[in-house]
């Protein structure tokens, strides 16, 4: 189990520029809790003008707390997006996350997570944002701990099928994925929905996507060749798709990346 956050910026669209724009860290729960937490995230601001910010999402359920321009903390659960996240900052204001592990939330929710995906359920604790970034992930782990998670082995195989998947960009196919699990599509379908709250699929074509986010962002690229490496019909399937969720398209994320580091 890892011991300190992860340093990669996948879903981020064109970090550097959050960075610059505002504060932004990650930090572990308590030891307990990080069997289901993938890390705490922490973003705090004070900008003179609006500034949106996009991510195309994990497979994953976030718990945020938020507070603005001095208007009372407001907390939630937001469940797995499908589609593009985007967020307008402005003024001063902070937010304290926690993004769950891929089938980590069903623990603390007890249902299928299916029921939360695309939906934002609203959740009063706190308040959480004000503080040092110690103390406002004490109250996170306060918050997290008094739920009361019960090890749930399913729970645990979803995780670690999810991260096989991330980690391992050969998967491309969910029936390929099942025989070498030695497992049935309809079994991981059932467990996927349960506990991740999307189909193996959907998570498989999300990670993929994200890595050819990343490649856009590293430079020119041969796009025929990055379609096949990730499992795509073709070029303009890997295309489509990189628009539909990215809102541009590759060469177009590619040629707005590197005009800002001129």
């Amino acid at each position: 189990m890892r011991h300190e956050p992860r340093r990669d910026n996948r879903g981020i669209l064109d970090p550097g520029r959050l960075r610059r724009q505002v504060r932004f860290r990650r930090r572990m729960a308590a030891p307990a809790l990080r069997r289901w937490v993938e890390h705490y995230w922490l973003i705090d601001w004070d900008l003179d003008e609006p500034f949106e910010q996009r991510v195309v999402p994990h497979p994953t359920v976030n718990v945020v707390f938020q507070a603005q321009d001095g208007a009372a903390e407001h907390g939630e659960i937001a469940g797995v997006d499908t589609g593009l996240f985007a967020i307008t900052l402005h003024g001063v204001g902070r937010v304290s996350g926690v993004q769950f592990r891929p089938g980590g939330f069903r623990p603390f929710w007890r249902r299928p997570v299916a029921e939360l995906t695309g939906r934002r359920v609203p959740i009063t604790y706190g308040p959480i944002c004000p503080g040092t970034d110690d103390e406002r992930c004490a109250r996170l782990d306060e918050l997290l701990t008094s739920w009361s998670p019960v090890a749930d082995p399913l729970a645990a195989e979803a995780t670690a099928l999810v991260e096989e998947i991330r980690a391992d960009r050969t998967v491309l196919r969910v029936t390929d994925f099942a025989r070498r699990r030695s497992v049935s599509v309809r079994r991981l379908q059932r467990l996927f929905l349960d506990h991740v709250g999307v189909g193996p699929k959907w998570v498989i074509r999300r990670y993929r996507l994200q890595e050819a986010i990343e490649q856009a962002a590293a430079g020119p690229l041969d796009w025929s060749r990055v379609a096949a490496d990730l499992g795509y019909a073709d070029q303009a399937h890997l295309v489509r798709e990189f628009t539909a969720v990215a809102g541009v398209s590759p060469a177009a994320y590619a040629r707005s990346l590197a005009s800002l580091r001129q």
